[in-house]
């Protein structure tokens, strides 16, 4: 218990506000691409069993991971006198957030089933590309508390590094077909958040905004942020789907033509 104080009290603790391309950021990166290199590498032809039983470990550690999270957030001391007070701005149901929802349909269902083909292209493809975006680009990620930055860091660095090697474990299967199991589990997703963006601030005036797309709060994702101020939200809504799809088609085409590359050197 008292270690576990210790390891608490460390998370807590201030830093310095990392900044993008600084000293904590690029550990961070190198750690995330050393991870993704080791499963494309060591692990692209396990069984299943072992498969599984990957993404359960790390369907585990994006829990404790994100309810640490929201505990940290929530969770405060009013002249020593401790207190909860929800922030539903992190509610945990953002693009980024998905593999906790999804993750559980690849290690729960059986290979070769649709369910499973839908649940990896999504996390292969939309999900690659979305915490992938965020290591690039983590300015709106970071904060000056150690233990937040450290889970943003592990979350975002660990979409690039399963997508990526989801990408090489089904690297034989890379066909449009492949692609498109993924396009409907996006879909449901985006319904899912809208329709939480409009019954939740019904109970509460706090901002949520689950994907950013909400038609009650300003979208501050980088570039949408200007589509939304500029056009009517419809028109806003349907960039959306077409600009994450279109990216998430992009990471498809790359991983294909690499893997066929790959094929060609070594035949």
């Amino acid at each position: 218990m008292r270690l576990m104080a210790e390891i608490l009290d460390f998370l807590d603790g201030q830093m310095t506000v990392p900044v993008p391309y600084g000293v904590f950021h690029l550990c961070s990166f190198a750690a995330a691409l050393a991870l993704a290199v080791f499963l494309c590498v060591a692990a692209k032809d396990v069984k299943d069993r072992s498969f599984r039983s990957i993404c359960a470990v790390w369907w585990v550690l994006f829990v404790l991971f994100e309810t640490y999270k929201q505990i940290n957030f929530s969770f405060n001391y009013n002249g020593g006198a401790p207190y909860w007070d929800y922030q539903w701005y992190a509610f945990p149901f953002q693009l980024c957030s998905c593999p906790l929802y999804i993750l559980p349909l690849v290690f729960l269902s059986r290979e070769g089933s649709g369910l499973r083909r839908g649940a990896v292209a999504f996390l292969a493809f939309y999900s690659f590309f979305a915490g992938t975006a965020v290591m690039f680009y983590p300015s709106t990620v970071f904060v000056g508390t150690i233990g937040i930055n450290i889970q943003t860091m592990f979350w975002h660095g660990s979409q690039m590094a399963l997508g990526a090697f989801f990408i090489a474990r089904h690297r034989r299967s890379l066909n449009g077909r492949f692609f498109a199991a993924g396009v409907p589990v996006f879909l449901a997703l985006v319904c899912t958040a809208l329709a939480l963006d409009m019954v939740v601030p019904r109970f509460t005036d706090e901002t949520f905004n689950m994907f950013f797309i909400s038609p009650k709060f300003p979208s501050t994702l980088p570039l949408l942020s200007v589509v939304w101020e500029n056009t009517p939200w419809p028109v806003f809504l349907a960039v959306y789907l077409l600009g994450f799809t279109l990216c998430a088609w992009l990471v498809f085409t790359a991983a294909r033509l690499l893997t066929a590359k790959s094929r060609r050197a070594a035949a």
